[in-house]
């Protein structure tokens, strides 16, 4: 190996300084501060602020003055952001920067629903709608880009899951038929991928747009010729059905949430788990790691590259079919063409901006069915704060990630790059 290689290697492996990225956060968090005490502070009226646990002004879990709560939640988040910017409480740095972003949210949150009210369980319970499919998107994306798979046609494997989904679970008449299909959609699409470009070597991120645009004009096409002149034959798929847990789905705001849901709800949060535990904890993750790191490496110890890269993008397809189930089957129980809106690509985005992680994308796609669930609200309540701008945070921050503002979002050293066996 020469010695320019052996460089490479160590710039990508050597980890950032902990105290340059803890003083990023913490100016950062010293900006957002002082944004929130005086500008949120002075702008909120002298009103409550209520917070409620049911869908009415009833039954308030939290009432605050807004001018004094956008104050002291900034002033908090001043304090977070000063601490991690002193390089005080190390061990405690990400504990200081997640209540310095909680404390900033809950400032904003102040001095717009003062004079008004805001359902906590309705608030949570519509992130997790919006964020279901990004999910399921971001951990679609994990698997493929882990293993050195670049995955934009998660927009593609979106629209086929819809598309099977509503066919199969119309003329089945069952709902578990329409997941079933949902997911053999998504795997059709990724199969093409994964042939392409991994056996024919093409350009990943061109297939992916291809592929995306080949899903959309199939879809459009069959919607218009086959299920638009007969929408009850092929297009009035069976709703997936919400299940209750008893006692646990009586929990204030989480048991409703979270214990009287559907079973797609479940298992996204079960492959959260099971695929970060998956990665970090056996034999395939430490493959998988290998192959999106140093593939000539993991071929030299007797592991198949190519075989290993097909199986996740297909597992892949998998898990971005199931997302694509709950556009038709949980969401609005009839498909349309482009229904998923770019949902592939803000699935996408929320994985690098949880830096190609399951918990981190997780993590993300919440971040995202927040911020647009704020938006819907915002726009329900007459505020002056544009929803537009609140819809664009996410992205904003996605930005910041990936140019390395607040600390380095490094894809795997192997991503995208095909794999030629010498």
């Amino acid at each position: 190996m020469s010695t320019t290689t052996v460089e490479e290697l160590t710039e990508v492996a050597a980890p950032e300084p902990f105290w340059t990225r803890q003083r990023r956060f913490g100016v950062a968090l010293i900006l957002l501060g002082a944004v929130a005490a005086v500008l949120f502070g002075s702008l909120a009226p002298s009103e409550d602020a209520r917070f409620t646990l049911t869908e009415d002004a009833t039954g308030a879990a939290l009432a605050i003055n807004g001018q004094f709560g956008a104050v002291l939640f900034g002033v908090l988040t001043l304090i977070a952001g000063g601490l991690l910017a002193a390089g005080l409480l190390k061990r405690w740095s990400n504990a200081l920067l997640v209540t310095g972003i909680v404390t900033f949210v809950l400032s904003f949150l102040c001095w717009q629903v003062a004079g008004q009210f805001l359902a906590l369980e309705d608030t949570l319970s519509g992130t997790m709608d919006l964020a279901l499919p990004l999910i399921l998107g971001a951990l679609a994306g994990v698997l493929g880009e882990r293993s050195g798979v670049v995955n934009v046609a998660i927009e593609g494997q979106f629209l086929m899951g819809a598309f099977g989904g509503a066919l199969i679970g119309t003329m089945a008449g069952s709902v578990w038929a329409g997941l079933i299909s949902a997911a053999v959609g998504g795997v059709i699409i990724a199969a093409i991928l994964a042939v392409l470009s991994i056996r024919y070597l093409v350009d990943q991120t061109v297939v992916g747009i291809v592929l995306n645009l080949f899903a959309l004009g199939v879809t459009g096409f069959l919607y218009e010729r086959l299920m638009q002149p007969d929408a009850a034959k092929y297009n009035t798929p069976p709703q997936m059905p919400s299940w209750r847990i008893p006692v646990l789905a009586d929990i204030p705001v989480l048991g409703p949430v979270f214990f009287h849901a559907t079973l797609l709800l479940w298992i996204a949060l079960a492959l959260v788990v099971v695929i970060h535990f998956g990665l970090n904890r056996t034999r395939w993750g430490l493959r998988t790691r290998a192959v999106g790191e140093h593939p000539t490496a993991a071929d030299t110890v007797g592991i198949r590259v190519r075989g290993l890269r097909y199986l996740n993008v297909l597992l892949g397809g998998v898990v971005a079919g199931l997302g694509g189930a709950y556009f038709t089957l949980v969401a609005t129980g009839s498909f349309t063409k482009n229904m998923t809106a770019g949902a592939g690509f803000i699935a996408l985005a929320a994985l690098i901006f949880g830096r190609y992680s399951p918990i981190g994308a997780f993590g993300a796609a919440l971040f995202f069915g927040f911020a647009q669930k704020l938006a819907f609200y915002l726009a329900a309540i007459g505020s002056p704060v544009p929803n537009q701008f609140l819809s664009m945070l996410p992205y904003i921050a996605t930005i910041i990630a990936v140019a390395g503002l607040v600390g380095r979002v490094r894809a795997p050293a192997a991503d995208g790059i095909p794999y030629i066996k010498s």
